[in-house]
């Protein structure tokens, strides 16, 4: 059925490549169908110094006709002074979504607005930058763990996720453009990515567990230590969530529980509770014996000290209909009283 769904088309990619590829980031792939939204992860701690964080994103494979998510993972830059651009989707004419490829340059070029999180908010990258022929990191977004970097600094980065989506354009999809300075990098000098890039893409695509068919956008793998490493994987915590949440609970938590099913609902609930609270409250007569029937005849009550006065004089056969006995029967009444009410 994905097969159905899915369909790679070849010509459509083909006949946008050319004006792509002077921007430097071609198009690789194109699918007719939105890939799923990105999970929430956590990221691993640095490996060591000269490593460069690659975000994870949803890849299509043609062999198995279904999306695969490859794992964020570090990265040793291929040479200094080099940055990563992430690739990312972008629906383009024809009603496909085109993969722009992602490469190392000398600067951050376009990814789509995608925030990918860990530095990559949408534009540039905030995890650090090269100086002297050295990466120095921002402790804010970068996990720099127990290893010895001295290169490191704090600067405050605001990641206001509002939204999960993977891709740009289209219905429902990011609503950026390239800047002027995005495209100019985007014409600079390029690496692709490295040999064992392409090898964790590999790995990643040959694990039935990270096919959107068997997870449903929550990957059991959020995250690996290093590229092409899968033997300490960081799991997706909140995978896939996101899509769930955002387009469903919000719209649909926020107008049901203060409009009609917050009001109509419990007040039903409350009249059909409260004859389950006498119960309740039965066992407390069983606490003081008799003292729950004078409870209920306090208001009778001015009557019942003349009884207790009345005990010392035994003569007067008047009495007993006061006395003790009595207050037991009219209590009774009164409960049954109660009980109506």
């Amino acid at each position: 059925m994905r097969s159905n769904a899915w369909i790679r088309s070849i010509v459509p990619a083909l006949l946008l490549l050319a004006p792509l590829l002077g921007m430097g980031q071609g198009v690789s792939v194109s699918v007719n169908i939105a890939p799923p939204e990105l999970p929430v992860y956590d990221q691993p701690p640095i490996p060591g110094d000269g490593y460069l964080w690659t975000p994870g994103y949803w890849a299509w494979g043609d062999d198995i006709q279904d999306y695969y998510w490859v794992p964020g993972t570090w990265v040793e830059a291929p040479q200094p002074d080099y940055l990563w651009t992430p690739g990312y989707w972008a629906y383009g004419d024809g009603g496909v979504y085109l993969w722009h490829a992602g490469y190392w340059g000398p600067t951050v070029g376009f990814y789509g607005g995608v925030n990918y999180g860990f530095g990559y908010g949408g534009r540039g990258y905030e995890g650090g930058y090269w100086q002297g022929g050295h990466l120095f990191y921002n402790r804010a977004v970068v996990n720099v763990g127990s290893v010895h970097i001295t290169n490191v600094y704090n600067r405050t980065v605001v990641n206001d996720v509002t939204t999960r989506v993977s891709f740009n354009g289209g219905n429902g999809g990011i609503r950026a453009q390239a800047t002027p300075g995005e495209l100019a990098a985007a014409r600079d000098r390029h690496i692709e990515a490295t040999p064992v890039q392409r090898q964790h893409e590999q790995t990643a695509r040959s694990n039935p567990q990270l096919r959107a068919a068997a997870n449903h956008g929550t990957p059991p793998i959020g995250a690996t230590p290093r590229a092409g490493n899968f033997s300490n994987p960081v799991p997706a915590q909140h995978a896939g969530t996101m899509s769930v949440v955002r387009p469903n609970p919000q719209p649909r938590q926020s107008t049901p529980r203060q409009g009609s099913e917050a009001a109509p609902e419990r007040a039903p609930v409350a009249p059909n509770r409260a004859p389950a609270a006498p119960p309740a409250r039965a066992p407390a007569p069983v606490e003081q014996g008799r003292q729950p029937a004078q409870t209920q005849q306090v208001r009778p009550a001015p009557p019942a000290p003349a009884p207790h006065a009345a005990p010392p004089p035994r003569p007067a056969p008047q009495r007993p209909a006061e006395h003790p006995e009595h207050p037991p029967e009219h209590p009774p009444e009164h409960t049954e009283e109660h009980e109506h009410h």
